[in-house]
């Protein structure tokens, strides 16, 4: 009861003008940064950070501009993956399977209404599990100290490859990497700079925002002007008809929808799965389950409502360990924790109690934004459509405008914006080697508390390595870490060429 209670208190918060007006824009432009082939929610959040500050948003108003943006990706995604067959993001890889033959047979229409149903009803029970989850996981995270904080943030690090991860030495070393840029700058404990080379900009660290407008938005830009804006197009030319579905394959997909919820959430719960993971993990279920008349990869509605209904579900359990414990769950939620940071909100266990406001009020305003999309997605999708059609030679120079812009309005530094620039030509190099910029991120974010967790906890030892294993939950949580690191190297083995034989093999068609 005291979770309904403070959700009505956020109610009170999110149900004002100006919220709902920022829930709406953010639910429009995600949707559009969804759609868009190649962005994805973790660039669409990073590139609408600085326009957040620019507009000069309180903490409560500008998470929940993200978050919506957050949501509004994952509805997007399926758009371009059910018309063109080009997935928008990562996890709706899994909806081209059967959207696409859906869309080739004539129910494009049928295809996008009931993915957008599917995404409604993971996001919503999504949404209902974090507001009884979150405040249960606050509970055990205050038994953590200095010891079991450090083996939190090892367990974080060792799941970022996850298993669907192509390569977990290059996670490896985007992980080093990230650490090691959270290094620059005075040492907290003895005073003394630390790779700043004699820069008195370097003394203060590098600023979460910088490195991840350049990596994610700069990064981008750069790689469009590489491909010279090419631009991919057809969606003109596929006929998508009424957008609605008839109740008979609404009704015949329900038990679908709900199977995928429960398997996308757990799945976004845990640190490092993600949408990905709960999207390939809902689909193949399901498979396995129903397909008894091998009609999945041929154009099956539960083709499309699993995968959708399990990335759309794992993006609000993404939200659990962010808030509850101050460790992302997905690549996305380590832009907003960057957010929550700039902020001076610190996400963990005393977060529901310092900042009740902002946390209940981001978390009504979930709700608020899934019933926007729902409405948004249907009767709009037509002009979503058309955005497909954009050339990319218009989009890129206003992303790079509002990165820049939005930057020097939060800092007023002009060395900030180099190293911005740096960090874009650092992330473009990464994503040509296939270097993951996730782990870079996280580095950047938990470095400096995972240092100074070790500290306190040896300092509490008197030196005494042993305090790390000092704890039944320190133990299980290192426990984890080790499975967690190792399982992508077992299981991966099985798991990667199966997502890729899913993707190639069945409702792909290379035209």
């Amino acid at each position: 009861m005291d979770a309904l209670s403070s959700l009505l208190d956020g109610f009170a918060v999110a149900l004002t003008v100006q919220n709902i007006g920022l829930a709406l824009l953010g639910c429009f432009l995600g949707t559009i940064i969804g759609a868009l082939p190649g962005l994805g929610p973790s660039n669409g959040v990073a590139i609408l950070i600085p326009l957040a500050f620019t507009l000069g948003l309180p903490a409560t108003p500008a998470l929940i501009l993200l978050t919506s943006v957050y949501y509004g990706a994952m509805y997007g995604g399926r758009i371009s993956s059910i018309l063109l067959n080009i997935p928008g993001d990562e996890p709706a890889l899994m909806t081209t399977l059967d959207g696409y033959p859906m869309a080739k047979k004539g129910q494009a229409g049928e295809a996008l209404a009931l993915s957008g149903i599917a995404s409604f009803v993971g996001a919503f029970f999504a949404t209902i599990g974090l507001v009884f989850l979150a405040p249960q996981l606050v509970k055990v995270a205050l038994l953590f100290g200095p010891a079991e904080y450090f083996a939190l943030f090892t367990l974080a690090f060792a799941t970022l490859g996850g298993v669907a991860s192509r390569n977990q030495a290059k996670a490896a070393i985007a992980a080093a990497l990230g650490l090691g840029i959270a290094m620059i700058g005075v040492d907290h404990q003895t005073g003394v700079p630390r790779f700043t080379f004699g820069e008195v900009h370097l003394y203060d660290g590098i600023d979460f925002l910088v490195a991840i407008v350049g990596l994610f938005a700069l990064s981008e830009v750069f790689l469009f002007l590489e491909h010279k804006g090419q631009g991919k197009a057809g969606a003109a030319d596929m006929k998508i008809g009424r957008v609605t579905a008839p109740w008979s394959m609404i009704k015949g997909s329900i038990g679908t929808m709900l199977r995928g919820t429960g398997l996308g959430f757990v799945a976004g719960v845990l640190p490092g799965a993600g949408a990905s993971l709960g999207s390939f993990i809902a689909y193949t279920f399901e498979k396995r389950l129903s397909d008894k008349d091998k009609t999945f990869g041929k154009g099956d509605p539960r083709g499309v409502a699993a995968p959708e209904a399990g990335n759309n579900a794992a993006a609000g359990g993404a939200l659990i360990p962010m808030l509850a414990l101050g460790v992302p769950g997905s690549g996305t939620t380590a832009v907003l924790l960057a957010m929550l940071l700039t902020l001076n909100i610190t996400p963990g266990p005393l977060l529901f109690q310092s900042n009740p406001d902002v946390v209940w009020g981001l978390i009504a305003a979930l709700f608020i934004a899934n019933v926007m999309l729902l409405l948004l997605n249907i009767p709009m999708v037509s002009l979503f459509v058309r955005v497909l059609l954009v050339p990319p030679r218009y989009l890129m120079p206003t992303v790079a405008m509002i990165s820049f812009v939005g930057i020097y309005g939060i800092s007023g530094s002009t060395f900030d914006l180099m190293v911005m620039v740096g960090f874009g030509v650092l992330g473009y190099v990464l994503r040509k080697l296939d270097v993951p910029l996730v782990p870079v991120i996280l580095g950047v974010l938990l470095g400096n508390e995972m240092e100074k967790n070790l500290r306190r906890a040896l300092t509490i030892s008197d030196g005494d390595w042993s305090i790390l294993l000092g704890s039944p939950l320190a133990i299980g949580l290192w426990v984890f870490a080790i499975v967690g690191f190792l399982a992508p190297l077992i299981i991966g083995r099985y798991f990667r060429p199966k997502i890729a034989d899913e993707a190639k093999g069945e409702g792909a068609d290379p035209d």
